[in-house]
């Protein structure tokens, strides 16, 4: 027999939960086209894994690459952690559909979290946005965005979607679905899906629920009193009570003042559930996160996405109100925050600078200096938080991960923003993180949590003959060293790629060789 690619001598963790078994495996085209004993076979690559242990490729339930791979398809960060798939989309801001205009517009508003890609590409449609990820360096998977879906219905404006505008917006959803995508995703610490209620998002979702799809929710604290409850936990589980469409929680984990509390986090969910409500999660092994600062602000201050931000925020008037409003925010947390990407040059030192620093340094305010740089920037800025000062606090929060993750209803999304030179360590190090040091310390199985990275995020999108590693399946596979894979990204040098991970293929093409890119793009926007 002659295969493409022989991967021999290794242990296979197939990505179902079974035990792991010696086997070989080799590789035809773009799928997996034999398992076993492959001892005389011949490839036209053959890899010794001997004391390597090979997996599917890990699958990314929420990244937000979707403009750094327009800029970068290579996409390095992702292929050296063993990511194979990215789920884009997420919290509701993206690129599509949008008009030329708007796209524009929303490019700019979004610099800070997405960078910014070409101008000139056609964003009208979920195909047309797509398309522009046939032959990057990983798979993509494709959510409809709330945050488009508003501004192409309603407009950026405080307005609720209803009526013609709603039966639009129902329109542009349900073509969305029939072009690709896998369901609907939003924010409710962005605008301008935070200027939603519930009853437009359970309409929304009473239509995703109809294609099988999946309702993606970063949960609601802006607005709270158009949110079902006061939004949060509690308004998502009532839109899927009410619309019947699959709930799915993004980065739900505890943080530092919650740490230790897994039973107090899960009992409002773990509830729903035994009512029937359909709900899959996400975590990832970090203690904070990071943003933009276009989510410390609310209201009106975002109507007009991009241009209405800088004109409200060039008139002294309009930014003393909210410079009052950040004030009203919690100070002492934003101080610690910091700059973790800036675009214009003028600005870059401000990278990796703490908030209080900065405003120190300028002899203002945090929330000045904030108001500042967004202007100086023209919104080109995003920023991460400080982690516990605590390692006891921080090592609780990463048991509290792999306790979630030992639940089968729970998967990894890294919430990678992959842009700026002090970005979030997540970006290059949540996958090997959790499948190397935390494993290794707090002693999971390596198949269950194997199976969490893979196959669930494959069964919950719907993503066709991925996840797994069978006869018939794609070939996007991970080889790597049990004992040493590890993330090497840390919070003061962010973008160090992880060591044990020597292969990655992608589509049946070697993405990565002895822990080098190999150049190719085989990624395909799928399912």
């Amino acid at each position: 027999m002659a295969f493409d690619v022989v991967i021999k001598n290794g242990t296979i963790v197939d990505g179902t939960g079974s035990p792991p078994v010696k086997a070989d495996i080799g590789v035809t085209g773009d799928r997996i086209s034999a398992l076993g004993d492959l001892s005389s076979a011949n490839g036209a690559r053959t890899i010794d894994a001997t004391g390597l242990t090979i997996a599917p490729g890990w699958i990314d339930t929420h990244a937000h690459s979707d403009g750094a791979l327009l800029n970068d398809p290579q996409h390095a960060n992702g292929l050296r952690q063993g990511i194979t798939t990215e789920i884009l989309d997420q919290d509701g801001l993206s690129y599509a559909p949008l008009s030329r205009d708007d796209y524009l517009n929303y490019r700019r508003y979004l610099a800070g979290l997405l960078g910014d890609p070409p101008e000139d590409l056609d964003m009208s449609t979920i195909a047309s946005f797509r398309s522009h990820y046939d032959g990057v360096g990983i798979n993509t998977v494709c959510l409809v965005p709330h945050g488009p879906l508003r501004i192409s219905s309603v407009g950026f404006v405080d307005a609720p979607i209803r009526g013609a505008d709603l039966d639009k917006a129902k329109a542009l959803l349900r073509q969305g679905l029939d072009e690709g995508a896998r369901g609907l995703a939003t924010g409710m610490s962005y605008y301008p899906n935070a200027y939603s209620d519930t009853e437009e998002l359970i309409e929304l979702c009473k239509v995703v629920a109809e294609y099988g799809g999946v309702y993606v929710t970063h949960l609601r604290d802006h607005e709270t009193d158009r949110g079902f409850g006061g939004g949060g936990v509690t308004e998502a589980l009532e839109i899927g009570r009410q619309s019947g469409v699959k709930v799915h929680f993004s980065h739900y984990r505890t943080q530092a003042d919650s740490a230790g509390q897994v039973d107090e986090l899960m009992a409002e969910i773990d509830a729903a559930k035994s009512e029937g409500v359909d709900i899959t999660l996400e975590c990832y092994p970090y203690p904070v996160g990071s943003s933009f600062p276009m989510s410390y602000f609310s209201g009106d201050f975002h109507e007009g996405g991009a241009d209405g931000v800088l004109e409200r925020l060039a008139d002294p008037a309009q930014r003393s109100k909210y410079i009052a409003m950040l004030e009203n925010y919690s100070v002492k947390a934003l101080a610690e925050n910091s700059w973790s990407v800036i675009g214009p040059e003028s600005h870059k030192h401000l990278e990796g600078m703490y908030f209080r620093d900065v405003a120190a340094e300028r002899g203002v305010s945090v929330p000045e200096m904030i108001c500042d740089v967004i202007l100086e920037t023209k919104l080109f800025c995003g920023s991460r938080g400080a982690p516990p000062h605590s390692a006891r606090l921080w090592r609780q929060v990463e048991a509290d991960v792999m306790a979630l993750l030992s639940r089968d209803d729970y998967m990894i999304g890294s919430d990678a923003i992959p842009i700026g030179e002090v970005c979030h360590p997540r970006a290059f190090g949540c996958f090997p993180r959790v499948v190397g040091r935390l494993r290794r310390r707090l002693g999971y199985p390596l198949e269950q949590v194997v199976q969490r990275l893979t196959q669930n995020p494959a069964n919950r999108f719907g993503l066709t003959d991925r996840g797994v590693l069978a006869e018939g399946k794609f070939a996007d596979i991970v080889v790597f060293d049990a004992d040493r894979i590890i993330d090497q990204s840390s919070f003061e040098d962010p973008r160090v790629h992880p060591a044990g991970i020597p292969y990655v293929i992608v589509n049946g093409k070697i993405a990565v060789d002895h822990e080098e890119l190999t150049g190719v793009l085989a990624g395909k926007p799928i399912p």
